[in-house]
């Protein structure tokens, strides 16, 4: 009997990753097939072209379908924006039987009872990650099932998505021909990729700096506490460049990617480089030290945007494992080192781990949420088969076909 195949599509802004993996016995991912082309259509994590971000999906897919061999019917897609917001929200229930032990039928209404409050009509729920438990006053169990009490209490982390953005992005993939088998949050797919158990646990946030946007996911005791995504990104670097040097856009994004640094005193006062340039020579010599010092003010921005998103879901004393840095524009030299400056927290990049197959390319920071997504399947997989999920509403029209969007997971 084959083993059971996976695929994840992440829709970022600057590129668009689909990957097929088959699941082995031991519940190890194994690498079949990796489609990866430039995206179109998208600014910022959200789509403003419908059918150029149709043509830019289509085109990863039939790449990983190529390189696997095999057909991508459904997938795993990671949603990000600056529409995404969160909440810490509670849910409480009677158990249904105090003389049988707690069921996962229990936990189900419980993490249901969390799901209510007032949302938004133009806000849908995509995530209710369960925190902790408490049992009839004890708290911070991990796993109630099996456990004998009358009531369930959960702690959750709820995320919510802008109902049109969501829709936007599930026309574009279902337009390519791929059904959406659930959203996932980018910043909670990049932790499972590249966060080790320990760091979780001890408290430390992930930083995924992608091309459009920055996704922040905040863990204590080995919980997500707090959720964000900011509007900036790699991009914003680069345009920086642009701006400064007065370079076109793609000898901006090579200067970066080959020259720069996030630490202007590492470098030598004397080296300069030659770039393409605006203007009628075409050419033009700049200080190497200069690119590294416009991309130290931008990430140091950023970096203060992200210690105050920090702040908004615990001390930053409490993260004692600091600062998890991923995502394409993490690749840049030194930046661990300014990060752990400005946040005062220890930090280091963090790369896609425990891969096997085609998946020497997919090591790299730019990949955690593409790997990411398919860790986060294989878990709620697993969730899936051990449990009984609780029946959805009735629900109509579009939401009738999205309603499996918006399934309880467990977190990594």
């Amino acid at each position: 009997m084959a083993n059971p195949t996976l695929a994840a599509i992440d829709v970022g802004t600057t590129k668009v990753c689909t990957i097929v993996a088959e699941v082995t016995p031991q519940h190890e991912l194994r690498i079949l097939g990796v489609g990866i082309g430039p995206s179109a259509g998208l600014a910022k994590g959200m789509v403003h072209n419908v059918q150029a971000a149709i043509e830019a999906i289509s085109s990863s897919v039939e790449r990983a379908e190529r390189a696997s061999g095999s057909k991508i019917l459904s997938a795993h897609i990671g949603i990000a924006g600056p529409h995404i917001s969160s909440r810490n929200s509670q849910g409480i229930v009677a158990v249904a039987d105090p003389r049988h032990p707690i069921t996962d039928g229990d936990v189900q209404r419980a993490l249901e009872s969390a799901r209510i409050f007032n949302v938004p009509s133009n806000r849908e729920v995509i995530h209710v990650v369960p925190r902790y438990y408490v049992v009839d006053g004890h708290d911070n169990v991990s796993d109630p099932v099996g456990m004998f009490g009358s009531r369930l209490d959960v702690e959750t982390h709820v995320v919510t998505s802008s109902s049109s953005a969501m829709q936007n992005l599930v026309h574009c993939v279902e337009g390519a021909g791929v059904r959406v088998e659930s959203l996932v949050l980018q910043p909670l797919a990049s932790a499972a990729a590249v966060a080790e158990e320990e760091e979780l646990q001890h408290g430390a946030v992930l930083v995924d700096i992608g091309g459009g946007t920055t996704d922040i996911s905040v863990y204590r005791e080995g919980a997500v506490v707090h959720t964000a995504v900011l509007p900036i990104g790699g991009t914003h670097m680069t345009r920086d460049l642009v701006v400064a040097m007065r370079v076109p856009q793609p000898a901006a994004e090579q200067a970066k990617r080959d020259y720069g640094h996030a630490i202007p005193s590492l470098i030598d006062e004397s080296e300069a480089i030659e770039l393409a340039s605006f203007g009628s020579d075409g050419r033009k010599t700049v200080q190497r030290r200069m690119i590294a010092e416009v991309l130290q003010a931008r990430v140091e921005e950023l970096l203060e945007m992200v210690l105050a998103e920090v702040r908004r879901g615990t001390e930053p004393e409490m993260l004692s494992a600091g600062a998890i840095l991923t995502g394409g524009a993490s690749a840049l030299p030194g930046i661990d080192l300014l990060a752990e400056e400005v946040l005062s927290l220890p930090a280091r990049v963090g790369r896609p781990r425990h891969l096997s197959g085609l998946s020497d390319i997919l090591q790299d920071p730019a990949y955690a949420t593409s790997v990411g997504l398919l860790r986060w399947s294989l878990k709620e997989q697993e969730i899936m088969f051990r449990s009984t999920a609780a029946p959805a509403a009735p629900l109509g029209g579009l939401m009738r076909r999205v309603a499996h969007l918006m399934r309880v997971v467990l977190p990594q």
